[in-house]
């Protein structure tokens, strides 16, 4: 029975109370005469009971009761009726895949023209990338047409998988199906075609449709940057999917002008690799370009970042000559260190400033002139030491440090040490080879943040913002001899904490972190303005989803494919679709119909109304109301 509730057809029985009160309603009295109806008393007691029935069913009040009383029995069983409609009047959720092996000749352009012959009345449409992009919800034909005018494939490589099980969340309590349009040559994350068979067994439909033909390419597949003796080098890698050997000619130079300063040529076998490497490559953007034709250009171009560290001018306050963090900056490469055993009266020259006074407190003034240059965009780091204990130290230098100092604790079987938040600067540092034996007992301030600390929790490592520059604790007093408060300098990763504790004070960082590889996520601390080879907007996160550069708060940032799955476009993904089992058309969905409920409430619910508007007009007629 087409009923959502059968129970409630027990409403009917409201029917019968109706019945029984128009029976019962007072009738005219009756006299009996001494006349003919003597005669006929008889045949009118006969006639009596079919005369009540007669006048209630000729009353138009009582039959537009029992009707209201009818209809909201049938509302209240949820009463329905099914129909074949088209499937194109279902849900569709289309999935298009903008990785970057989509940009091999006509594949995108295919890929969104097919996406198009499958636009149905409502739409969700979900941009397979790194992640998983809901660029449409539940949206009609038109929405999801300019979309798919809008959309264009990225540099990286798409998870279709994500993309798939995004598209079963929006499809988990709606009739619908999954279309997946892509290239199928590659893919990161779990195996399509399982998350296709997931999908299906919760009765979501899920078809794979493929574009694109294998084509011949040439590309860089990979680049590193090393520094040796203060100086940046590059290493490339270029790969060869033709069937042939191929001598390609490679250009490099700078991207402010684009005119190449370098050309030479390498030799790279069939399906096979080479590299070359560039040496001391200066501060600034340095473009590799390959002087080919083939079917994917994004691979033949790579971008080298190396950021400007020349202006990099450190202040080292000390009253002790002979300590190993001053050896170790004045080694750091593209920077001049100047050695002062007070604070000058002027720090607007410096990028950074490092104090490391171990006996001599800071002094008042000093002080002063250290919080008005860190408030105006300067940086500062502090060396734990006796002179940093709350009895030596002014109290205005103690608001401005992102720890609270309260005395020099010993601890004769030393204590370990701990990473408590993952950085670049300690990244590559065997923490776990530091022991302390003697220490600046602190605590963490509120708003601080520590990236290092002892097993018993005191930091050792901790920064925050004061005004527009940034204050560095550092725990890890380097005083060596008979008053060594731990091993940290005399390890071997001493001198490269110091080269990326300035780099990340500075404002420099790493250098992996201005070469990144297309399809990375990165979370940025504040809400900053973003651009990219393409456009320019405002966020707190990045995706760098295409090849180029990218700005982010004067940092240049360069992104490459750096791909081998995505740059073999010979790869035709046969043994994939067949493992799918689809030999889907773009026309199918259309064809295909599928069965819908109708439900009728609403339609119940206005004949009511009009029912109740006849109710009141009989009722004024008769003069009761």
């Amino acid at each position: 029975m087409p009923f959502e509730t059968p129970l409630a057809l027990a409403a009917l029985l409201s029917v019968i109370p109706l019945i029984v009160i128009y029976m019962l309603r007072p009738k005219p009295k009756v006299l009996s005469i001494p006349s003919l109806m003597f005669v006929l008393k008889l045949e009118r007691e006969r006639k009596q009971v079919y005369a009540s029935l007669t006048k209630i069913v000729q009353d138009p009040l009582f039959l537009v009761q029992l009707l209201m009383l009818i209809l909201l029995s049938i509302a209240a069983v949820g009463y329905y009726y099914t129909s074949q409609e088209p499937l194109s009047g279902e849900h569709t959720v289309l999935v298009l895949d903008t990785s970057a092996s989509m940009q091999v000749e006509s594949r995108f352009a295919d890929a969104v023209g097919i996406a198009d012959g499958y636009v149905s009345k409502k739409n969700s449409i979900i941009l397979a990338s790194g992640t998983p992009l809901l660029a449409l919800e539940s949206g009609g034909a038109s929405a999801a047409k300019d979309i798919l005018n809008q959309v264009k494939p990225g540099a990286g490589t798409a998870d279709l998988s994500a993309a798939i099980t995004t598209g079963m969340r929006l499809l988990s309590r709606k009739e619908g199906r999954i279309i997946v349009v892509s290239d199928f040559t590659n893919s990161k994350g779990d195996d399509p075609v399982a998350s296709k068979n997931l999908a299906e067994s919760y009765g979501i439909k899920v078809n794979f449709v493929k574009v694109g033909k294998p084509a011949d390419n040439i590309g860089i597949i990979n680049g590193w940057i090393e520094a040796t003796d203060g100086n940046y080098g590059y290493t490339g890698v270029i790969k060869n999917y033709r069937d042939r050997n191929e001598s390609v000619e490679v250009d490099t130079g700078r991207a402010a002008s684009g005119n190449s300063s370098t050309s030479f040529s390498l030799d790279v076998p069939a399906g096979g690799t080479n590299q070359f490497t560039l040496r001391n490559l200066g501060p600034g953007i340095t473009t590799v370009r390959l002087n080919v034709k083939d079917s994917l250009p994004v691979d033949n171009q790579a971008y080298i970042s190396i950021p400007d560290a020349s202006q990099q001018r450190i202040l080292y306050v000390t009253d002790n000559g002979k300590l190993p963090s001053k050896t170790a900056l004045s080694l750091l490469p593209n920077s001049n260190l100047s050695v002062l055993k007070s604070v000058p009266a002027d720090l607007e020259n410096y990028t950074l400033v490092v104090l490391a006074e171990k006996e001599t407190p800071i002094a008042n003034d000093s002080v002063g002139r250290i919080e008005n240059y860190v408030r105006n965009g300067g940086n500062a780091v502090f060396i734990a030491s006796g002179a940093l204990t709350p009895e030596k130290t002014e109290v205005n230098l103690i608001k401005i440090l992102p720890v609270k100092p309260l005395e020099v604790a010993n601890e004769e079987n030393g204590l370990e040490v701990k990473e408590v938040q993952q950085s670049s600067i300690t990244r590559d540092i065997k923490i776990d080879e530091i022991f302390v034996r003697k220490y600046l007992n602190a605590t963490e301030r509120t708003g601080s943040t520590t990236l290092v600390a002892l097993k018993n929790g005191a930091p050792l490592l901790s920064y925050w913002q004061v005004g527009r520059g940034a204050v560095f604790y550092m725990g890890l007093n380097d005083e060596f001899g008979n008053e060594t408060w731990n091993n940290f300098h005399n390890l071997p990763e001493y001198p490269v904490f110091w080269i990326k504790l300035v780099q990340w004070v500075g404002g420099t960082g790493d250098i992996s972190e201005y070469n990144l590889k297309t399809g990375t996520l990165t979370s940025l601390s504040k809400t900053e303005e973003i651009r990219t080879p393409s456009k320019t907007f405002t966020s707190n996160r990045v995706i760098f989803d295409e090849a180029g550069i990218y700005e982010i708060s004067g940092k240049k940032i360069a992104a490459n494919l750096y791909s081998d799955r995505e740059s073999n476009t010979t790869v035709d993904a046969s043994e994939l679709i067949q493992r799918a089992v689809v030999e889907d058309k773009s026309k199918l969905v259309r064809a295909d119909s599928y069965t819908a409920k109708k439900d009728i409430t609403n339609y119940l619910i206005g004949i009511m109304f009009l029912l109740i508007l006849l109710e009141l007009l009989i009722v004024r007629q008769r003069g009761e109301l």
